[in-house]
């Protein structure tokens, strides 16, 4: 089976007002592509819910090719927690029952916007074993973390590691720059190299991203690249247990 490619945006819910038109426009290069969109939706942050035009949009996109996943609840750090649960994940560290509890309500939170969604993807791709167990019992058909796909109905996990642009290190001036293009250059090279062994290519942009010209213009380049190898576009919902997987079950 050729290499699969899902990208995947998240971040919107909580942005600043000028994400909306760079996400609008990245959308819209995928488009030209084929490419449809996986997005991560956050119900809730500190400032609010969503906003209108952006649940608009969301809704509008996921009459077409797009997908929707819910993307924890609010991402807020839990002061109750040393370093604050946010700092490493909202669901990176929470046992089953805590889990559990943190996704009805943010099940509750996305239907009360008018979204649904049977996809999971954890905040920070970082979801712990309990917070696995959680999706499952609650009827989600999958869960995506760090490592892979939970595909919960096949019993597998799909190994594909999800490839993005956060940067370990606090650097600046040159040393900044020299990062960037090295994360960039990576970011291409390992999509690249998944793509021509056949695996699932995962990209995940950041609204955070949309700010930075040389970012998007990787996303786009790698995109061509992987479906120059003979990927087929998908979204997580599309996935299936066809590819490389380990047996979870």
């Amino acid at each position: 089976m050729p290499a699969r490619l899902v990208v995947s945006l998240s971040g919107l819910t909580d942005a600043r007002s000028d994400a909306l038109p760079r996400a609008r426009a990245l959308a819209d290069d995928l488009d030209l592509r084929g490419v449809p969109l996986t997005h991560l939706v956050q119900p809730a942050s500190p400032d609010g819910p969503p906003s209108p035009e952006l649940l608009a949009w969301l809704r509008d996109r996921a009459r077409g090719a797009d997908e929707l996943a819910l993307h924890g609840y609010d991402h807020t750090p839990d002061p109750a927690r040393r370093g604050g649960v946010g700092r490493k994940g909202e669901f990176a560290a929470l046992p089953r029952h805590e889990a559990g509890l943190r996704l009805t309500a943010a099940r509750r939170a996305l239907t009360g916007l008018g979204l649904g969604t049977a996809v999971f993807a954890a905040p920070r791709w970082l979801a712990s074993p309990g917070t696995v167990e959680a999706v499952r019992e609650q009827g989600f058909r999958m869960c995506l973390d760090e490592g892979g796909v939970h595909l919960f109905d096949d019993g597998v996990l799909l190994r594909a590691r999800a490839l993005g642009f956060r940067l370990d290190a606090v650097v600046s001036g040159d040393e900044r720059r020299r990062a960037e293009a090295w994360r960039c250059r990576l970011l291409h090279a390992e999509a690249v190299r998944i793509a021509r062994r056949a695996g699932v290519v995962r990209i995940g942009v950041r609204a955070k991203d949309l700010r930075r010209p040389d970012r998007v213009r990787t996303v786009l380049g790698t995109v061509d690249a992987v479906l120059a190898e003979g990927a087929w576009p998908a979204t997580y919902a599309a996935l299936s247990a066809a590819a490389p997987a380990a047996r979870t079950a």
